[in-house]
């Protein structure tokens, strides 16, 4: 098993190289205390504009999954540990990708992909021009949702 203390280092060292725009976190803490969480750049609808079909990396920067549990996500096994994760936004449903490579502003390199799998995907009402990224918890799942625009993802991570 992963020690704390190594993953407490994991995360400041993927911390440390990523740009001064304004972070974001949401957690996901499940039953026994370990957790799941998303570190994320702000964006606004104003200024932020993803292309369909491409990785999207709000505010410039890959969205960074931290994880004290093992995972599922989209069939594929995520171990412990600090991955970059790429909404693939579309017109009619979304795709999210979970890859290994964590340096900072490194390109997205597909060959990397642990998991990739679409999501699903709503279109609403203009929520606001805030990205907005949270966590539901229930039972062993996380359920990532992303709200941009006027579509909203969800993404479940299920815990082993």
């Amino acid at each position: 098993m992963v020690s704390a203390r190594y993953f407490v280092a994991m995360f400041i060292l993927v911390s440390a190289g990523v740009c001064f725009a304004q972070q974001n976190t949401t957690t996901c803490t499940l039953e026994d205390g370990r957790q799941v969480y998303i570190r994320f750049n702000s964006a606004s609808t104003k200024t932020d504009h993803p292309a369909n079909g491409r990785p999207w990396t709000p505010g410039g920067t890959a969205m960074t999954l931290f994880t004290e549990a093992p995972l599922t996500f989209g069939g594929a096994s995520i171990p412990l540990g600090a991955y970059s994760v790429y909404p693939f936004p579309d017109r009619s449903r979304w795709s999210l990708a979970v890859n290994k490579n964590v340096t900072p502003g490194a390109a997205y390199d597909e060959k990397e992909n642990i998991a990739r799998s679409p999501i699903e995907t709503d279109q609403i009402p203009q929520s606001g021009d805030a990205l907005e990224v949270a966590f539901a918890h229930v039972g062993n799942k996380c359920t990532l949702r992303i709200v941009f625009g006027k579509a909203a993802s969800f993404a479940e991570f299920t815990a082993k």
